[in-house]
């Protein structure tokens, strides 16, 4: 679609929403920015970007005469198809984009997108820095905080883009269509938006569905069901796997400590895991993932190892923060479901407090509290979810927790309790909703309660 002199609205007014808008912009739509809060501010919102300073505002309930006017809607990925606002476009007949398909529309060069429950932002994080190894124009965009429509308009046919995709994104997605894609893995998460298990399994998928012969997708052979997609998928795509736990005749493994790639040429080695400045399984799945990624963009395999040995992990995520009295405190705040939450816990190498608790997905928390495996010394619940943790907790025959008001109480409980060998865990299993506007937010606060006990 030729965007000049369109008639456009761009739904939500976060971060992903005004990138979008000041794209449409450049573009030459005419571009209308809506929000159903009617309690937000006009002026603020235009106040967020020079670009936006005379953009019609629309708040609240949505006018179905405007809807009628419109060739086109872009959602935010905060919007859900079966917003009211969405399905009085749907109704009007007006096309629906997500920020993503607009972006993708936009943008020229190469694409690697990344999606999956958990790892994501790691995976992406990592694949960019490889990328930028390799190639002189890097973009590294999407779920991981940087709106690719933000960078869609500067690119050329010699850009390279690694993008972090999330589920929400891949439900407006239309002919988006990466050069090489990855899925982690799939495991409950976001069913209070996607409704069933089936419905989110097939969103992940569908960042395949463009791909053509030749292009690469990258699974995860420890993941029954992509294991299964994967076979679905061969003599279409170059599909890659990695695995954790089987040594594989094609594809990047882990054994023995060290992370192996097999191929036509043999086996290679490719790292020791000690070499490496992440923790845990699931983050040498997510280096064997960013490998697999990078080697199929292009990128040299010595590039690739250089790039490994000195990359370390992404903020709010298993991240460092201080020892303060032989005890050492952790930030992953980014563990917003429990199968990311139980990957914390086993990268923990010391008696754990876990803070965990916050806003509610309608998860099921049975499998992070077996994880707990005597490792955890206590559990200190906050948020939304705290009761229902603690149900939970109480079926499985765990009883070592205390119930606190904010995040800062129970980061104050624990420099309380916890003893020199120990270690302090934020990991919530949840999302932040309920108290932060965003799990960085929740992250940050932690950071800045822990470092206030230096004083």
């Amino acid at each position: 679609m030729e965007l000049k002199g369109k008639k456009v609205l761009v739904a939500g007014t976060g971060l992903s929403g005004i990138a979008a808008a000041q794209l449409l912009l450049q573009m030459g739509a005419d571009t209308i920015l809506y929000d159903s809060n009617e309690k937000l501010c006009r002026e603020e919102i235009r106040a967020k970007s020079d670009a936006l300073k005379e953009i019609p505002v629309v708040l609240g309930e949505l006018d179905i005469c405007l809807a009628r006017q419109l060739d086109l809607a872009v959602l935010s990925p905060g919007v859900p198809l079966d917003a009211p606002a969405a399905r009085q476009l749907a109704d009007a007949g007006v096309p629906l984009w997500g920020e993503i398909e607009l972006a993708y529309r936009c943008a020229k060069g190469r694409l690697a997108a990344i999606t999956g429950t958990n790892g994501k932002t790691t995976t992406t994080a990592l694949a960019g820095e490889i990328l930028k190894s390799h190639f002189a124009d890097v973009n590294v965009v999407g779920n991981i905080g940087i709106p690719y429509t933000s960078l869609a308009a500067r690119m050329t046919d010699e850009t390279v883009t690694a993008a972090e995709i999330s589920s929400f994104q891949l439900e407006t997605a239309d002919t988006f269509c990466p050069d090489v894609s990855a899925i982690l893995n799939i495991t409950p998460d976001h069913l209070n938006r996607h409704h069933s298990m089936e419905c989110y399994i097939a969103i992940k998928e569908s960042i395949t569905k463009n791909q053509k012969p030749g292009q690469a997708c990258v699974l995860n052979y420890e993941d029954e069901t992509l294991r299964t997609f994967g076979s679905t998928l061969e003599g279409r795509l170059n599909v890659i796997y990695f695995s954790s736990k089987q040594k594989l005749a094609r594809g990047f493994y882990l054994e023995d400590g060290t992370i192996w790639m097999a191929g036509e040429n043999g086996v290679q080695k490719i790292i020791a895991v000690d070499a490496l400045n992440l923790l845990g399984t699931h983050n040498y799945e997510n280096v064997m993932a960013a490998a697999a990624v990078t080697r199929a963009m292009g990128v040299p395999m010595e590039k690739i190892v250089k790039t490994l040995q000195t990359f370390q992990a992404v903020e709010h995520r298993i991240e460092y923060v201080e020892e303060i009295a032989g005890v050492r405190y952790y930030n992953d705040s980014k563990a917003t479901n429990p199968d990311a939450a139980v990957q914390g816990i086993r990268a923990m190498e010391r008696p754990t407090w876990l803070i965990g608790g916050g806003y509610d997905k309608q998860s099921e928390y049975g499998e992070w509290i077996d994880a707990f495996d005597g490792k955890v010394q206590k559990l200190v619940l906050i948020g939304a979810t705290k009761e229902k943790i603690a149900q939970a907790a109480a079926e499985k025959g765990f009883l070592d927790l205390v119930r606190c008001g904010t995040l800062e109480e129970a980061v104050a409980y624990c420099h309380t309790h916890a003893r020199p060998g120990d270690a302090v865990l934020l990991s919530p299993a949840c999302a932040s909703w309920d108290m932060f506007p965003n799990y960085e937010e929740r992250g940050r606060i932690f950071k800045e309660t822990v470092r206030s006990f230096l004083t």
